[in-house]
């Protein structure tokens, strides 16, 4: 039929009375759309190995969001979070500050294969949960520089730069004026 290396399906072997009676009477041409061609997934590019390095650590990550500052020791081991003592999970009350404050993990799907100290102060919980977020993201950077590129492409390793914005003199806040009266 063609390049043996081409054509690696298994042919049936035909028996006598098949072969006998396709040479007497011509047959129709057999169409190949009996066998469904495969479907091929989209091309995806990988991510890289996310392997946990060999000298175990400890990997350090600062993160600041808005007042607050956390400090991420990151360690291979089981997947335990812990925020100031405390399960990340009883800390972070609200799910989307418990989702937010894990995203980095949940990205790379190593979300069982390190374990985290986690010391934050300062803000309140939904900047404290951004600020665990880059520390997380800077000590996975740290454990495996491999995949730092894929975590600045999607932002995680980018400081979010919004902050209060302070009271000026002269006024009632930070944008919001004393009331004027013309006469």
């Amino acid at each position: 039929m063609g390049d043996p290396e081409k054509d690696l399906t298994p042919q049936p072997e035909a028996t006598e009375p098949e072969a006998a009676a396709s040479e007497a009477a011509p047959a129709e041409p057999v169409a190949e759309a009996a066998t469904e061609p495969a479907v091929e997934a989209p091309v995806t590019e990988p991510l890289p190995e996310t392997v946990v390095p060999a000298d175990g650590g400890p990997f350090y990550g600062t993160g600041r969001r808005k007042t607050s500052i956390a400090r991420v020791y990151l360690r291979p081991g089981s997947g335990e979070l812990r925020v100031n003592g405390v399960p990340l999970d009883k800390f972070f009350t609200v799910p989307a500050w418990r989702k937010a404050a894990r995203e980095p993990l949940l990205f790379l799907n190593v979300a069982g294969q390190y374990d985290a100290e986690i010391s934050v102060r300062g803000g309140g919980p939904a900047g404290q949960a951004g600020a665990v977020r880059l520390g997380l993201s800077r000590a996975l950077s740290k454990a495996n520089p491999a995949i730092r590129p894929k975590l600045r492409q999607t932002g995680y390793l980018t400081r979010d730069p919004r902050m209060k914005e302070r009271k000026k003199y002269g006024q009632k806040g930070a944008r919001k004026r004393f009331q004027w009266t013309k006469r």
